[in-house]
Order: structure tokens, then C-alpha cells, then sequence
């Protein structure tokens, strides 16, 4: 991975609001990140947080209407949101791929997974049926399924959770995107088939050299695969860093609890930790940190505004958005006095 190359995806205040009865719904509201070629980069956080809906977004996948779009994604200096839904069909699936989250669903139960990947790259290789089905076979065997001439003909429901997963990645791989999005890629697998599932994504970058997009809830699997996190909450960025920094000294008092609800070996003797409260429902965020009513350092000032980026690595890049991280230390300050309960 060539850090001074230019990046190969460039996601810059992307927002994704939808007006509901309820009010304006922010699911993602000015989330920025790039990716580079060869790069994985880590999207974690609780389930509601954006994560999926930015991934989406994205790619164009959520409607316009009820959604609106703000904000620029690039890809290769194209302005993906400004596409034309032709020009758009041309990088979705072909040089931008995402693994969704759950196979069965994703997957068409009527057609044979063979013929699946096949049109995928008819659709986009513009090659016939018998070479499109040949390829559809050598991207079963890539992926590691035994038998793929058989398992070619076979459905959806004939197959087990571990190998219509890697149906999927065949299938969003057939037509060797440089951008992969993977969608919680192991969820509801086995820890035995989720260890192989994330192999076989490091073994298919290093050979393709494709940037990945790593959707995740799941710390191990970030500590295990990425290069650089973004902690999303309520639909914003909350903190980012390289793994290592990330993991070393998390800055964010979200970041730092995430860690510590984490298990461990030697959690026998102490009880996991857990976060207070509950995620805020997105039609009614206002101004301030959407995590001061669950934060033990929030200040006055975390309800009135609302804090921004900011970088507070010696080094590098680590970008926090949080007003209880002392500058001077890099850590959440312990002379800032929680706010008095009511």
C-alpha cells in the first residue's frame, strides 16, 4: 500500500437524512473517510450507528426518495452521487463491489449460484454465457469451495451458512473490483468459519489489491484484519485512527467503552463492563455530542454544542471529536467534571 498515492475512494461529508413523520432522520450525517489501494479500513460501532446506510450510500443503493444525499463520494475524481444511474450501473458490481450481510437474502433462491455470478459478469465483462459460467466456476474454486463444478448448479438453500458466504464474495469479486465493501461478512458464522472467511478476504486483497471497506460490530475482527478504524455513533464519525494507535490508547469515551464491554481472557474475575443507557433515536438528535447522555465525562458544554474532529496524535493522524480529550495528555480528562444528575 503506497500511503502518497492518491486515494482510491474519497467519502467527504456524506449525509444521508430522511424526513419521517417524526421529524428529519439522520442516519448518516457528514461522514468523511478515503481509502487507499490495498488498504482495509475498519467501520465499527453499535448496530443503528450508520454504519450499513453509509456503505449504501455509497454505492447508490438507498432510494432518492424518501432519502436526500449531501456531500461528495469520489472515485477515482468522479463524483459518484452526481452520476447518471447508467454511468452509475458501470461501477456498481464491477469496479465497486459490496458483500451484503446476509447471504440467503441477498442471494436469488430460483437461480443457480453459478448462474448468478455468471451474469454478473455478462452483465459487466460483456463476454458470453458458456465463458461467464467458466469464470463463475473459477471464482467458486478461488474462494476455496470444494467441488465448484457442482456446487455451480446448486441453489442457495443447498449450500451451508460458510459456503453461500463465500458464494457471496465470489460473486462480488467476479469482476475484480478495486473497492470491496464487506457488510458484517461474519455475522451468525461459526468462530471457526468467521477465522476462515476473514483469511480468504486478507489472501484475495493481497493478491487483487483492492481496497476494503470492513463493516464490522465485532473489535476481533478489526484488531485481526484492518489497517485504520472509523468509530461511527449516531450516524457521525466519532473517532479515527490507525489499528494500532486505535487499540493502544482509544480516545473517545465511546471508543473506550466499546473496548471495555470487549471479553478477554482474564475477564473471569471482573464483570464486562457496559454502556449506560441507550442510542438516541435519530429523529431526535439536536445540538451537542449525541453521546453526552451516556458519557461519565460530559460537560455542560457537550449538550449545548457540538464537538468537531480534531487531531491529537504526536504523529500521524488520530481524530477525535470529543471536548473531554485533553489536548496536553491525549486522553479523556479527568478534571473534567461530569455534569451534576438531576
Amino acid at each position: 500500500m503506497d500511503k502518497n498515492a492518491p486515494a482510491l475512494l474519497e467519502v467527504d461529508q456524506l449525509r444521508t437524512h430522511f424526513d419521517t413523520l417524526n421529524g428529519t432522520v439522520r442516519s448518516v450525517d457528514g461522514v468523511s473517510f478515503t481509502l487507499q489501494a490495498g488498504e482495509t479500513l475498519g467501520v465499527v460501532g453499535e448496530s443503528g450507528c450508520g454504519k450499513s446506510v453509509t456503505a449504501l450510500s455509497v454505492l447508490r443503493l438507498v432510494p432518492t426518495p424518501p432519502a436526500r444525499h449531501g456531500g461528495e463520494v469520489r472515485y477515482r475524481g468522479s463524483n459518484l452521487l452526481a452520476l447518471s444511474e447508467k454511468a452509475m450501473r458501470q461501477i456498481r458490481g464491477n469496479r465497486i463491489s459490496m458483500i451484503f450481510q446476509e447471504p440467503m437474502t441477498s442471494l436469488n433462491p430460483v437461480m443457480t449460484v453459478g448462474r448468478q455470478i455468471a451474469e454478473s459478469v455478462q452483465l459487466h465483462q460483456k463476454v458470453g454465457r458458456k465463458a461467464a459460467m467458466a469464470h463463475a466456476v473459477e471464482m467458486l474454486r478461488l474462494v476455496q469451495i470444494p467441488e465448484p463444478e457442482r456446487r455451480a448448479g446448486e441453489y442457495p438453500h443447498q449450500l451451508s451458512g460458510g459456503m453461500r458466504q463465500r458464494v457471496m464474495i465470489a460473486l462480488a469479486l467476479a469482476c475484480k473490483p478495486e473497492v470491496l465493501i464487506a457488510d458484517e461478512p461474519t455475522t451468525a458464522l461459526d468462530v471457526t468459519i468467521q477465522a476462515q472467511i476473514i483469511d480468504l478476504l486478507k489472501r484475495l486483497q493481497r493478491e487483487m489489491g483492492m481496497g476494503v471497506i470492513m463493516i464490522t460490530h465485532d473489535l476481533g475482527v478489526v484488531a485481526e484484519s484492518c489497517d485504520r478504524v472509523v468509530v461511527m455513533y449516531a450516524g457521525r464519525k466519532v473517532e479515527e485512527a490507525t489499528v494500532g494507535a486505535l487499540f493502544e490508547r482509544p480516545l473517545h469515551p465511546y471508543t473506550r467503552a466499546l473496548m471495555a464491554s470487549m471479553p478477554a481472557l482474564n475477564t473471569r474475575s471482573r464483570r464486562l463492563a457496559e454502556i449506560p443507557g441507550l442510542v438516541p433515536a435519530p429523529h431526535e438528535l439536536g445540538q451537542g455530542c449525541a453521546f453526552a447522555q451516556r458519557c461519565e465525562h460530559a460537560m455542560p458544554r457537550c449538550r449545548a454544542e457540538t464537538p468537531v474532529l480534531d487531531n491529537h496524535a504526536q504523529q500521524g493522524v488520530h481524530l477525535v471529536a470529543c471536548f473531554a480529550v485533553d489536548r496536553a495528555s491525549h486522553t479523556p480528562s479527568l478534571a473534567a467534571q461530569p455534569e451534576a444528575a438531576p
